[in-house]
């Protein structure tokens, strides 16, 4: 029995500057398609840069450690271990040592992770979709939308952002990371917004995005194809910026003890017992306060890095070059890469 063919115009029926050709692609050509462009492609450019490939490898690190660590690890608790037992004291049973009241750090480092990455992801997704649905239909739609959306914005903007945290904090007392996550960035989207709204204005006056309306695309095909490409790598480093913004906030908090806990669950929390147990005047204590500046650190370090060098998996040009289901004919040259025309694929 013959597979079902379609024309490949068919492919993306919105994206008329793909009709090239009347050659026909069955299904399974066109899934095979797709995953190259979409999963396999952006991996190539990721694995080609060094600096993408170190903050993948770190942030899975911490990945690896969230997911399996507390299955895999014991649970601190008081009088675990001797009192404030230096770092590989007795060897492996307490690699990172132990606080004053017995409790194994690296187990409170390992414990607390599973929270802090469900408060990046949540905040990170939060200020990243609320920020680029916002500016991207408020720049691209403009009339009566634009100005009620830039109103919303103006108003978000205004607000004091931590007093507004404390102030929720203290009425919500979350026990919830996610929610935590979401209160932590309440009005950050809203700086996105209206950076992605510049952004849209200047690129919607562009050629190509002026014939794919002469040509009578939708409007969502237009954003999909013609505007996201254009300001994905600014998306991805907000992302980060965000990521990077809830882990140093929800730090900070949780040291001035504006967020409540009950138990080590943040690595602030153990920062703030860290000071108040001595560690920044004795020397013997210093691993206890060490330990989880140096995590929050590298978990910075590599997010940084990933987006740093993740840009360039946005641009369409690039993504072609390291799609195997492109005609290698069409493969354009290392001085091609630093553009990144929507109209071009």
């Amino acid at each position: 029995m013959s597979e079902r063919t379609e024309p490949l115009h068919a492919i993306d029926g919105s994206d008329a500057f793909e009709a090239v050709s009347d050659r026909t692609l069955t299904r399974k050509e066109r899934y095979r398609r797709l995953f190259d462009r979409w999963v396999l492609a952006p991996g190539r450019i990721v694995w080609s840069e060094r600096r993408a490939r170190v903050g993948a490898a770190i942030i899975l690190l911490y990945v690896a450690v969230g997911l399996l660590g507390p299955r895999l690890y014991t649970e601190p608790r008081t009088n675990q271990g001797p009192r404030s037992l230096a770092p590989l004291a007795e060897g492996l049973a307490y690699p990172l040592g132990t606080d004053n009241l017995g409790r194994d750090i690296l187990a409170q480092l390992i414990h607390a992770t599973p929270s802090m990455l469900q408060m990046i992801m949540a905040g990170g997704l939060f200020v990243t979709v609320m920020g680029v649905t916002v500016g991207t239909v408020s720049g691209y739609a403009g009339g009566r939308t634009d100005r009620i959306l830039s109103l919303l914005t103006d108003i978000v903007m205004t607000i004091p952002g931590l007093p507004l945290i404390v102030i929720l904090a203290a009425l919500l007392a979350p026990q919830n990371p996610i929610v935590t996550g979401l209160i932590l960035t309440v009005n950050v989207w809203a700086g996105l917004a209206r950076e992605i709204r510049s952004q849209v204005l200047s690129i919607s006056r562009h050629s190509y995005v002026e014939a794919s309306q002469a040509m009578g695309l939708s409007t969502p095909g237009i954003i999909v194809k013609d505007i996201l490409p254009n300001i994905m790598p600014y998306v991805l480093i907000t992302f980060v910026n965000a990521a990077r913004q809830v882990i140093f906030a929800s730090v900070g908090l949780y040291f001035l003890g504006v967020l409540p806990y009950d138990s080590v669950v943040n690595w602030g929390v153990m920062i703030d017992q860290s000071v108040s147990g001595g560690a920044m005047h004795v020397v013997s204590l210093a691993h206890w306060l060490i330990a989880p500046l140096a995590t929050i650190t590298l978990l910075s370090f590599g997010l940084i890095l990933f987006s740093q060098g993740t840009d360039r998996m946005f641009n369409p040009r690039v993504r072609a070059r390291h799609s195997s289901t492109t005609d290698s004919g069409d493969e354009p040259t290392d001085g091609d890469v630093a553009t990144t025309g929507g109209g071009i694929r």
